[in-house]
């Protein structure tokens, strides 16, 4: 089984000079959804949205072609791809050829989906959307909408996942809220270099009290574990704390390697959110 100490991450790296496939780690998420007594039965759906910045290949005639790369990781997979060894991955790429764009993008789709669902039966494709540079112009900027809690003037003392913060009022109607906040930090569980984030939280139940929950995404400034963790864990409990109907929690970390994720989890069926980069990112 791979463990994240025994990636790539933090050691010296050498950039393959082909394709290499073998450089995806992947990391089975069994492993961090048990500490959360989360089983084969999830309490969300979702996906992990990837932005890839440093995307190249050769075309037929040697000549670089550079593009972006957004990716889309079911989180049912049996596995997340560490993003490190993505990174040597998408670089390999650089002095590969390939007859056109469309070919890298079923490489990439094939490999990745390769990696996700290893040691499981493949249940769906890894997303990949090619963006060329005559598109770049069209990239939007967007902040996440709701109703931002960073506005709250308040004290803060923990900084460790603390679910006990959480409560809602249940014996109030029930509302249908959109939270965000751009106070989320988190650190890489094997470099322990600062992961930055804002955060969504919709749902709709019982009303979450504002403070409790911004303290809570403050709570997770010392917290060591990857992104999709992060939202997962964020997602447990809040369902579990704060007895919502339904639940969504949407992530977009600051890039890193060239790479940002952007994890999301849901209650019920809904579509994806367009992967859309904010100012921070």
């Amino acid at each position: 089984m791979n463990l994240p100490e025994h990636s790539g991450l933090g050691q010296p790296t050498t950039y393959p000079s082909q394709l290499d496939a073998a450089q995806l780690y992947p990391i089975a998420r069994a492993l961090s959804r048990a500490d959360l007594g989360l089983g084969a039965s999830l309490p969300f759906m979702g996906a992990d949205l990837w932005t890839a910045f440093e995307l190249s290949w050769l075309n037929a005639r040697g000549k670089p072609q550079v593009a972006l790369a957004h990716i889309t990781v079911p989180c049912e997979s049996t596995n997340l791809i560490e993003s490190k060894s993505l990174k040597l991955y998408l670089g390999s790429f650089a002095n590969t050829r390939f007859a056109g764009a469309a070919q890298v993008q079923q490489r990439l789709r094939t490999d990745l989906t390769e990696a996700a669902w290893r040691g499981g039966v493949v249940r769906s494709s890894v997303g990949v959307r090619l963006i060329g540079q005559d598109q770049f112009d069209r990239e939007p900027i967007y902040e996440l909408d709701g109703l931002n809690l960073d506005r709250l003037d308040l004290d803060c003392d923990r900084y460790t996942p603390a679910p006990d913060l959480l409560c809602s009022a249940t014996d109030e109607e029930p509302v249908t809220e959109v939270l965000t906040s751009n106070l989320l930090r988190s650190n890489c569980p094997v470099t322990g270099q600062p992961d930055w984030a804002s955060v969504q939280i919709s749902y709709a139940g019982p009303q979450i009290d504002q403070a409790g929950l911004l303290r809570y995404i403050v709570s997770f400034r010392q917290h060591t574990g990857f992104h999709e963790q992060c939202v997962e864990r964020m997602f447990a409990d809040i369902w579990q704390r704060c007895k919502p109907h339904k639940l969504t929690v949407y992530a977009r970390y600051t890039r890193r390697g060239g790479l940002d994720i952007n994890p999301f989890r849901t209650s019920h069926p809904q579509t994806l959110p367009a992967n859309v980069r904010n100012a921070r990112q």
